[in-house]
């Protein structure tokens, strides 16, 4: 399994003053070397100004990624150690934020729940780990909760993360707070 070390990371090739993007290289096991970039910004869907956002992948040549490409890392430990201990770096910098990564798909929501379960006593050292589920408010005579043009609401419901929770019951998001 995957083992986070955040004394094993890429060193950045470019970092933002603010710790808001970096980029970094990362070998391929076909011998290239693809160049990654993480993102930090604020979260759209939550109502709170200090949820964050980080997301990675290859450059989309628009000034973001593209988090839909599949790579198949040398070292995807140190690959995910090096997001995560950038998402870190941040968060000294910010510590009235916390920080959420969210996959783009089940296989890497999969693979972020089960190194987060793996890594348990190691990301314990930095971080409290939320998970969180999105619901729909039923209001009180039974319509559910819509807005303005008739969607329905998605509203977010953070707890802390539960290690028993099987790969079969993924949340759909991921929060880093400082510890």
């Amino acid at each position: 399994m995957i083992k986070l070390d955040f004394q094993q990371t890429f060193p950045p090739t470019w970092l933002e003053k603010d710790y808001s993007k970096m980029t970094f290289e990362s070998p391929q096991e076909d011998g290239s070397i693809e160049t990654m970039v993480v993102k930090i910004d604020r979260h759209p869907a939550f109502n709170s100004p200090n949820v964050y956002n980080m997301g990675f992948g290859p450059p989309d040549m628009k000034g973001g990624f593209r988090d839909n490409v599949k790579l198949k890392h040398k070292d995807l430990g140190k690959v995910l150690s090096t997001v995560l201990f950038h998402g870190n770096n941040f968060l000294q910098e910010n510590s009235s934020l916390v920080l959420g990564i969210d996959g783009s798909d089940d296989v890497r929501a999969m693979l972020y729940h089960l190194i987060t379960k793996v890594n348990r006593e190691y990301l314990s050292e930095f971080f409290t780990v939320f998970g969180v589920d999105w619901f729909i408010r039923v209001l009180r005579d039974g319509r559910l909760e819509i807005d303005e043009n008739g969607r329905l609401i998605s509203n977010p419901k953070p707890e802390i993360f539960d290690y028993q929770r099987s790969r079969h019951d993924l949340y759909r998001y991921y929060i880093f707070r400082l510890k």
